[in-house]
């Protein structure tokens, strides 16, 4: 059965801020690319049509 502790604190090892600004980067780069690809898509379509 599992245990239910509180981790509260976390692992001592791992470095939550770092994970946090990692993600909060990922987040950012897949909206800006996100943003890139529907206007190339419409640039695309503009153009090529």
């Amino acid at each position: 059965m599992a245990d239910n502790q509180s981790f509260q604190g976390g692992h001592p090892a791992m470095d939550y801020a770092e994970h946090e600004a990692t993600y909060r980067l990922f987040c950012k780069l897949s909206k800006v690319t996100l943003v890139f690809v529907i206007g190339l898509m419409i640039f695309m379509a503009v153009t090529l049509l």
